[in-house]
């Protein structure tokens, strides 16, 4: 069960980092900034899914060998939830009402939001060593 609980910990860190780091960034070179902005604002909802679904898996299956990674994962998911449910429609709005202030901010906290959960995951990593 750890093995499978470590190769489900390192696929959320691979995806943050690879989503994060490389597909947004990827979009908005090879694309126009309208046609790059609108495929991020579909993409979204399906990472902040696959966050959720990956770090709840990750922390049922290591809860039995490390409880602070599981909580660690655990609350992952469960701040994901309002960041896809609330923050990101907020994100969009602003987006869309040319609020330049207001998405700065609330971009920044999503930015630091994935930051800290890409974080988390990393240290949940070192402890299977």
């Amino acid at each position: 069960m750890t093995t499978i609980a470590l190769l489900t910990t390192a696929l959320l860190f691979g995806g943050m980092v690879l989503y994060s780091f490389g597909f947004a960034a990827f979009l908005f070179t090879a694309l126009p900034a309208d046609v790059a902005g609108r495929t991020i604002r579909r993409a979204f909802p399906h990472f902040y899914l696959f966050v959720m679904a990956t770090a709840a898996i990750a922390a049922a299956l290591i809860w039995p060998q490390d409880r602070f990674a599981g909580i660690a994962l655990a609350a992952i998911a469960a701040t994901t939830i309002p960041t896809r449910q609330l923050l990101m429609p907020a994100i969009n709005t602003a987006t869309d009402t040319g609020a330049k202030t207001r998405f700065k901010w609330l971009h920044g906290a999503s930015v630091l939001i994935t930051l800290a959960h890409i974080g988390v995951t990393g240290l949940v990593l070192t402890r299977f060593l």
